[in-house]
């Protein structure tokens, strides 16, 4: 059986990104650019919004990297109820997210979301995400900060089950959903 992984990059205030904040808020270095490759060298089928993928196939040539060709050349299910079509070829559209997640996942390939925190949050909601991990970056966006993170999110128990630095300044932080927090019993 698979695991779904979630991972979000935020601010300390929890927000997943700024108004004038460039890619990573401006934190990018050798260890996340390092973790990023390794993570992208997994096996695995990543899980998308329809937001999250037209952004990323929108991206010009000239800007592809190894890392934009072999995100599109990852098995991929995009979950949207209005897109038609997907240009990258090991791509599919989904209109279940609950129904599609749950069948990849008995499956023997994990899952990583890339992006989407709209789609992070529902599969939390359903019960879906065996990992949740936080690139936490040293910022506070309180004026400019967009998106919080948790926001429309029932409370949640997380267990620790990893955690190191990177760059000397970003917290990589993973947790397991453990369902109901003490106080909720």
């Amino acid at each position: 059986m698979s695991e779904l992984i979630a991972d979000l990059f935020i601010s300390v205030d929890g927000c997943a990104k700024g108004s004038r904040s460039p890619a990573f808020f401006g934190f990018g270095g050798p260890d996340l650019d390092r973790w990023i490759r390794d993570q992208m060298k997994r096996p695995q089928r990543h899980i998308m919004g329809r937001k999250t993928y037209a952004a990323l196939a929108a991206l010009p040539e000239p800007v592809h990297d190894e890392g934009s060709f072999s995100l599109a050349a990852t098995p991929t299910t995009v979950f949207s109820r209005t897109l038609q079509a997907v240009s990258w070829p090991h791509a599919t559209i989904s209109d279940d997210l609950v129904g599609t997640v749950g069948r990849l996942k008995a499956g023997d390939t994990d899952l990583r979301t890339i992006g989407s925190l709209s789609l992070v949050s529902q599969l939390l909601q359903a019960g879906l995400v065996d990992r949740l991990r936080l690139l936490v970056f040293p910022l506070i966006i309180g004026e400019t900060g967009q998106e919080p993170a948790f926001a429309q999110l029932p409370d949640i128990g997380l267990d620790l089950v990893g955690k190191s630095v990177l760059d000397q300044r970003i917290v990589l932080l993973e947790y397991r959903p453990s369902g109901a927090p003490p106080y909720a019993s």
